[in-house]
């Protein structure tokens, strides 16, 4: 029936299985806003804005550090469609889903030490360390988390000419430091105002097939 009354529906929700059902009795394009599996909209903000700033992002090296979540998973999946290698510094016990994992084997690898992980990385990225519906969680996972903060002392080891994402709201002085969230490799704030313009782009894609 809520077909017939829009053109598109954006849900953002927690179980992916809910946008998953949904989709499937829709006559209409259904976005995911994000589900605990997933957050394609952000990824797309975060390629927009990666070309912006340093062109093709395929066959770059792309770190992502910290808890192996939504966006995370996204980033998995982005590996095989845009053609770039993935790795993935996470703790033990926070690494992403396995089965997702084994998907794409010549494009993304685990790397548990973060100093070995983003040597010659073009990008780096990370998220908060709980995410909403793990508040309980909070002190555990900053035992957990201890040494996968990103600072610019980190990122100095990355490519020279390196890009820091978050995709926010950012902890600072948990998953990212003060002074990274200020430095200029980040570019976190165009990554946020992207979000805006890659969703545009989104529905005119879904509702008049241009591109």
């Amino acid at each position: 029936m809520l077909s017939r009354m829009v053109d598109a529906v954006m849900i953002r929700t927690f179980d992916h299985a809910t946008l998953q059902t949904f989709a499937d009795h829709s006559a209409v394009p259904v976005i995911n806003a994000l589900t605990d599996d997933f957050h394609p909209c952000q990824l797309l903000a975060d390629m927009q804005t990666y070309v912006e700033h340093r062109g093709s992002i395929q066959g770059k090296k792309v770190v992502w550090v910290g808890d192996g979540n939504n966006m995370c998973a996204s980033y998995i999946n982005a590996a095989n469609q845009f053609d770039f290698e993935l790795v993935i510094s996470s703790p033990d016990g926070f690494t992403p889903d396995s089965d997702l994992l084994g998907r794409y084997p010549d494009r993304v690898s685990l790397e548990p030490d973060v100093a070995t992980a983003v040597q010659g990385a073009h990008l780096v990225v990370t998220d908060v360390w709980a995410s909403m519906g793990q508040e309980d969680e909070q002190q555990t996972r900053l035992n957990a988390f201890d040494g996968y903060q990103v600072t610019p002392e980190l990122m100095d080891k990355a490519d020279p000419d390196a890009l820091f994402m978050h995709c926010l709201p950012a902890h600072r002085g948990e998953e990212v430091s003060h002074e990274m969230m200020d430095d200029p490799r980040a570019v976190v704030w165009d990554e946020a105002e992207n979000r805006l313009h890659a969703q545009k782009a989104l529905l005119e894609f879904l509702l008049t097939g241009q591109h």
